[in-house]
């Protein structure tokens, strides 16, 4: 078998769509195991080693035993396996609705361009915003979408002021969400009212419905 034809995968699973545009629609998750950042409230360390090398074969069989046409490949950092660029077109190719969570820190200028682009840009509250590729912000179009876990006050200000010096909101969507049991949702909430700024709240659904669950 081809090294370039088979992904490390932690976990493939059925479940809610957490987050982003397509919130609440049941959705299979391709979880690929490893990430070269170590964000600290990151929810998903068990990602980072481990894993199981499947052909690209092998997956989509799995990701064909549920019937939904969504599809989220996620990590970890999923672009860190050089073939996940090759299994998205495939994806895509199969006629799913792909979307694509990514940190960001690895350009995404060869994505396939019918997936939808979920880029996390890393605050300073999360130990990594060095890590930010900001030129990958020229890959994103009105289909993507840029996050921002907001940990404190200091990365809510950090955040507002790059959104307006890079216009993002005319660009793509924006979203806001709450570091998980570090910021209060109503605090963030009450922020985003009173700047009156052009961005989504967004707090994870399937973190309030089952907590903090692996296959979640």
């Amino acid at each position: 078998m081809s090294s370039d034809k088979r992904l490390k995968i932690t976990e493939i699973f059925f479940s809610l769509q957490g987050e982003a545009l397509t919130v609440g629609i049941p959705t299979i998750f391709v979880r690929l195991t490893g990430c070269p950042l170590r964000c600290q409230y990151c929810d998903t360390e068990y990602a980072f080693t481990g894993g199981e090398w499947m052909s690209f074969d092998d997956i989509l069989d799995k990701v064909k035993s549920y019937k939904t046409e969504y599809v989220t490949v996620t990590g970890g950092e999923p672009l860190a396996q050089k073939a996940c660029f090759d299994f998205l077109k495939q994806l895509c190719d199969q006629g799913y609705k792909v979307s694509l969570e990514t940190s960001g820190a690895i350009d995404i200028a060869a994505v396939d361009s019918r997936v939808v682009k979920v880029m996390d840009i890393k605050t300073p509250g999360s130990g990594e915003s060095d890590k930010n590729r900001m030129g990958n912000i020229e890959h994103l179009d009105a289909k993507d979408q840029v996050k921002f876990v907001i940990c404190d006050k200091h990365d809510y200000a950090w955040s507002r002021q790059l959104v307006a010096d890079m216009k993002l909101n005319e660009r793509c969507e924006i979203l806001f969400s709450p570091s998980y049991e570090e910021l209060p949702a109503k605090d963030l909430a009450d922020w985003i009212l009173r700047d009156a700024l052009p961005v989504r709240l967004q707090m994870q659904i399937h973190k309030l419905l089952w907590g903090n669950q692996p296959g979640r």
